[in-house]
């Protein structure tokens, strides 16, 4: 089964990752794999997630929202068919770096037919977290 992973070292605190990340209208002017996010960022929220990768949209649910911490974003077809599922946690040191991880998962009864035609997704992943250490750390 397709995963995608990423992890990253970044020099700024953990709310300053969080509020790049839940702050919708901005990611466009960080994030170069993202073209605009419909919706608002929130606990159980519907968004939409317009990318420069695919050249397509995604309808998400953000299921999962532990401020400073942990964020999943859901979405796919009804009944369990189909699921993809990003996580970003957030794991702040003692040293006052954060580690920045995120993944995505795909799971249902069609995963095994739909994630042949998903891309690799590993080089936008990539360019995900350096584009977020990059405005992070200008911020911090």
């Amino acid at each position: 089964m397709k995963r995608f992973t990423v992890s990253i070292v970044i020099q700024a605190p953990a709310e300053t990752l969080w509020f790049l990340l839940t702050n919708a209208t901005g990611y466009p002017t960080w994030n170069a794999t993202v073209e605009k996010i419909d919706g608002r960022i929130a606990p159980g929220a519907k968004i939409t997630v317009h990318t420069t990768v695919a050249g397509r949209s995604f309808p998400l649910r953000v299921t999962s929202f532990e401020p400073n911490r942990r964020m999943v974003w859901s979405g796919g077809l009804r009944l369990g068919l189909f699921l993809g599922t990003r996580t970003f946690t957030l794991t702040p040191a003692n040293d006052g770096t954060v580690t920045f991880a995120m993944h995505e998962t795909y799971r249902g009864l069609l995963a095994p037919l739909i994630t042949r035609f998903i891309p690799n997704l590993q080089p936008a992943f990539n360019m995900f977290a350096t584009d977020l250490k990059s405005r992070a750390e200008r911020r911090a």
